[in-house]
């Protein structure tokens, strides 16, 4: 309805000004065609038809957008008519030269020039046949020229129009192809969000809640403390998912986000399922950039949730390395459990969606993601390198 109401209201401006065109138009041609025929000898005098001639040609531009094809043989015709008659040159061929720019300009080449043709051929009659002078064929060429010179000029300005208007289209689509990968890429981006967070908690209270299973016929007391750390670790869980579905429907940016400065907590946590995870640090620590703080501590989140998993053993080791213009992490363990890793380690061609997740977060810094079997003593190891500026 909106676009309806607009393009109704387009088009009466439009009308309008080609309205004021024609009335410009008719009042310049009846006072300048006087003064045109004082110049041309021969010419039969401006009279009440000559008025009426100049009128019907100049009025019918008012529906020149609505109708181009009628307004040019409206106006072809009195034009012809009025040099037919033997009235002079005048003001009354501006008309007759708007009219054919508005064929070219609003239709295709081909009807245009079969419309425009058919006016020369018309315009043409008053060079052989007319009351007045007649120039013969040496009045072809000038004919030509009302016809030719704007004819060209509206098919330019009509193929620069539908050029302007692809290329706007183009740009829309673009837009909106460009709209629709951004929307993509955040939607994966918190799908593996969600997994990390969801993962590891779900690992983490799925070893506790074995434990506690374990010790309760038993020892009931230590069950308790295995219980007590599955309420921690599902609060911890739903608080960092409820931050992280909570920026989604805000559609705005996330606030704090998990960084390195996170390991020991996450280690203290792991400790209360019987994973013992000892930690290092190489180098000065210093502030990192968000990015790259989130992916390092995601991969190491994840690596131990696969410890945690699949390993089979009680310990693994994190080797956080600060260097001039890099980060790298390395989770190791000895377990027996195979994580996913193809036979080259650096190829996590087959791997879940945990080990894909981790590389796509690192390639999208620009770092490199090594995953696979220990060589030495058994196991398994990821190592991660991110690029990082060098402090000032």
């Amino acid at each position: 309805m909106t676009a309806m109401r607009g393009s109704g209201q387009r088009g009466w401006q439009e009308t309008g000004a080609d309205a004021a065109l024609a009335l410009v138009l008719l009042g310049f041609a009846l006072l300048a065609t006087g003064l045109a025929g004082d110049n041309q000898p021969g010419s039969r005098p401006v009279d009440a038809a000559c008025r009426v001639l100049i009128a019907v040609a100049a009025l019918a531009l008012v529906a020149r957008r609505r109708a181009p094809v009628a307004t040019l043989g409206v106006v072809t015709a009195a034009t012809t008519t009025y040099l037919v008659i033997g009235y002079p040159y005048g003001p009354i061929l501006l008309t007759f030269l708007i009219a054919v720019y508005t064929v070219a300009v609003r239709l295709p080449v081909r009807p245009a020039a079969l419309a425009t043709g058919g006016a020369f051929v018309l315009l043409l009659t008053h060079a052989f046949w007319s009351r007045g002078p007649a120039p013969g064929w040496a009045g072809v060429l000038p004919a030509s020229a009302w016809v030719v010179v704007p004819f060209a000029v509206g098919t330019v300005v009509r193929v620069n129009r539908e050029a302007t208007a692809r290329s706007r289209a183009e740009e829309a689509r673009s837009r909106v192809e460009q709209a629709r990968r951004q929307a993509d890429e955040e939607r994966l981006r918190i799908a593996q969000e969600v997994h990390d967070v969801v993962g590891h908690g779900l690992a983490a209270i799925s070893m506790q809640a074995e434990i506690a299973l374990h010790l309760l016929p038993k020892r009931p007391e230590q069950a308790e403390t295995a219980l007590t750390a599955i309420s921690r670790t599902s609060r911890e869980a739903l608080d960092e998912l409820r931050v992280t579905l909570g920026a989604v429907r805000r559609g705005a940016e996330r606030g704090p986000v998990p960084g390195l400065a996170r390991l020991p907590a996450l280690r203290d946590r792991l400790a209360g399922t019987g994973l013992a995870v000892e930690l290092r640090v190489v180098g000065e620590p210093r502030e990192l950039p968000a990015a790259v703080d989130l992916a390092a501590y995601r991969v190491v989140q994840e690596a131990l949730t696969n410890v945690l998993r699949h390993a089979g053993v009680a310990s693994a080791e994190v080797t956080v390395d600060y260097r001039a213009d890099e980060l790298t992490v390395e989770v190791t363990d000895r377990g027996t459990g195979v994580r996913g890793a193809g036979p080259d380690p650096a190829d996590d061609g087959t791997g879940g969606h945990g080990l894909a997740g981790m590389r796509e977060r690192i390639d999208a810094l620009g770092g490199r993601l090594a995953v696979g079997q220990r060589t030495d003593g058994g196991g398994f190891r990821v190592y991660a390198r991110l690029p990082v500026k060098a402090p000032a």
